[in-house]
């Protein structure tokens, strides 16, 4: 074959292959590329609404009848609905796990988490509220913070909380599930916010935060308050409870110890003790379960105990804590693997909200901002979703919000769609998607179109698909600029009107593509309006605030 020849064949082929021809006079394409549509990507996709109290949702008739089959397969095995257990982490960031990036990388290995995270759905973008409270009662309620009003976390004393509200923990025993919740609360210490009387069967831990424990009692922390027994003494006659305790469905608690900083080292083994112990009971039961457990790491202040003390190749207080809480989730796994209960069990792995920054050490994000803003470094927080043998292992950027948790555990127990409507206030609005096709469809997508961010109750950003945009923002270095900053430091400020970042091509958030992308602004707009319009008719709520 000879050289001329060759080079035509060549030349002809890449002509074949490449969807246009060239214009010779001004080197522009002829024909357009056709381009491709990504499944998952939602800009203009039409919403279903399933009842004026819910979320509109993206409705995915193939993954939807395919759960549906499956779900009823297995309780046709089991004889019974799934249990459900959720495990969130305190402070914890994107990318202090393994899983994502970090773990062995950034000094804390995290290697039966990011085992367990493989085998199961990885939710590489899924969202928080800003700081702790809010998303616990996000969880409790299916609303994001604007509707259920917890808007702050409560601190020594500060009323206000989860009473009066439809709980999940609540429906659930309502569908004839055992209901336990082990760990940190922090949604209300008043009786009737308390976890035994909004739901729980049963509860073990401690109603607030680990610092409100601690910080007052330790001289290296506030020597201010420690070292002058009449301020110590004021604070330790405020009215919030001291103790880790022990309560059970309608009742008052009992105070099992009190806890020091010396108690708070082994706080975190106690606790998973108990969750091992609740799981070996419910092996031979005929009612599945929910199991609500909040991690007391690895929220400042962190003491590791003697075997955890050092653990970590970091070796700061933080990363040993990582280590430690690895362990404490394998506990609970292996003690549903031992018992036979993997594969009638979903595990909901995730995080109240992203790494704080102004107490160090810290947690990890790659994304900008941290907790208590809403930058995606203050609420995308590390969540996998785990069902041996029904979740098929994979990766998944779609959108996926805390509050989600609420209608997938009630559809699972059999009440989903409008259903669902049905057992809250029609005055109540639930902003979270039920995500049970996603999760269990073997090539399920998200059935959530938009993620709405809110500061101190106020809506402060929207993203859809790839795209997000601001309205307020939070800026730490206000008026400060030594020390450590974070999301509660700085002020809040209104943007200028086209605050819009590609989070594919800058996830750092430093770079507004706003003015070259007004049709994409134009969507994005309107998914605000939309939200705007569902405040209007089920407005905001402030229980706890600034």
């Amino acid at each position: 074959m000879n050289k001329l020849f060759m080079m035509k064949t060549v030349a002809s082929a890449i002509t074949l292959a490449i969807p246009f021809m060239v214009n010779a006079a001004n080197g522009q394409p002829t024909e357009a590329y056709k381009g491709y549509d990504t499944p998952g990507q939602y800009m203009v996709t039409k919403t279903t609404t399933l009842a004026d109290n819910m979320m509109p949702v993206i409705y995915n008739a193939g993954q939807e009848k395919e759960t549906a089959q499956k779900l009823a397969e297995l309780e046709k095995k089991t004889g019974k609905k799934p249990n459900i257990l959720v495990f969130i982490m305190d402070d914890v960031g994107w990318m202090d796990v393994g899983f994502n990036g970090g773990g062995v990388a950034v000094g804390n290995p995290t290697p039966d988490i990011d085992r367990v995270a493989e085998q199961g759905l990885i939710l590489t973008s899924a969202y928080s509220q800003p700081s702790s409270s809010p998303t616990r009662a996000s969880i409790m309620t299916g609303q994001y913070s604007a509707h259920h009003g917890i808007l702050v976390p409560p601190m020594y004393g500060q009323k206000g909380g989860l009473q009066g509200f439809t709980t999940l923990p609540q429906l659930l025993h309502d569908q004839g599930y055992v209901t336990q919740a082990i760990g940190k609360w922090h949604i209300g210490e008043n009786k009737e916010s308390q976890p035994q009387n909004v739901g729980f069967d049963d509860f073990r831990g401690f109603l607030s935060v680990s610092d409100m424990y601690t910080e007052w009692r330790d001289a290296s922390v506030n020597p201010e308050i420690a070292l002058s027994p009449s301020r110590q003494e004021y604070i330790k006659n405020l009215p919030f409870n001291k103790s880790d305790i022990h309560a059970t469905r309608s009742g008052t608690f009992n105070e099992v110890a009190e806890i020091t900083p010396k108690y708070m080292e082994d706080l975190d083994q106690r606790w998973s003790q108990y969750g091992a112990d609740f799981i070996r009971t419910m092996q031979k039961s005929d009612k599945p379960f929910f199991l609500y457990y909040g991690t007391r790491g690895c929220h400042f202040d962190n003491y590791p105990n003697a075997y955890y003390a050092g653990r970590s190749p970091a070796k700061t207080s933080f990363s040993d804590c990582m280590v430690e809480m690895n362990d404490v989730f394998n506990r609970l796994y292996k003690s549903l693997e031992e018992t036979n209960q993997l594969d009638n069990t979903l595990i909901v792995f995730t995080s109240d909200n992203g790494p704080e920054a102004e107490v160090a050490p810290y947690g990890r994000t790659p994304f900008r901002g941290s907790k208590g803003s809403t930058w995606e470094g203050g609420v995308r927080v590390p969540t996998f979703v785990y069902w041996k043998g029904m979740i098929q292992p994979r990766k998944s950027d779609g959108l996926f919000d805390i509050t989600d948790i609420f209608p997938t555990s009630l559809a699972l127990a059999g009440k989903s769609g409008a259903e669902l409507a049905k057992l809250v206030p029609k005055s109540t609005f639930i902003d979270g998607v039920n995500q049970a096709s996603w999760f269990v469809g073997n090539t399920g997508q998200s059935n959530r179109r938009a993620e709405h961010y809110f500061l101190n109750g106020q809506l402060s950003a929207v993203r859809v698909d790839e795209f997000k945009y601001h309205t307020l923002i939070q800026q730490p270095y206000a008026f400060t600029s030594k020390g450590y900053q974070g999301g509660f430091t700085g002020s809040i400020s209104k943007t200028a009107g086209s605050m819009i970042f590609n989070l594919y091509t800058n996830p750092q958030e430093d770079e507004s593509v706003g003015i070259r992308h007004i049709p994409v602004g134009i969507i994005l707009q309107e998914e605000i309006k939309n939200y705007n319009n569902i405040l209007n008719k089920y407005p905001p709520s402030v229980q706890i605030h600034l």
